[in-house]
């Protein structure tokens, strides 16, 4: 089994970390449910946490990309 490239890895993580940040920010507006909207709602500081994690790992594989 060959071995996964470390930057792979890192672009991949970014964005799913970066997609749950966004689906939970908007998840509220988006919701039918009053009681998922409620509930996402209080979920709001993990959904900024997940999107800053997120673009944190996109960066740094775009510095990685970029040093060569």
């Amino acid at each position: 089994m060959p071995a996964k490239n470390p930057d792979q890895d890192l672009l991949f993580k970014g964005l799913a970390i970066t997609l749950i940040g966004a689906a939970i920010l908007l998840g509220p507006y988006v919701a039918r449910s009053p009681a998922v909207q409620e509930l996402l709602t209080g979920a709001r500081v993990v959904g900024w946490f997940a999107l800053v994690l997120g673009v944190a790992l996109l960066g740094r594989y775009g510095l990685r990309r970029t040093r060569g």
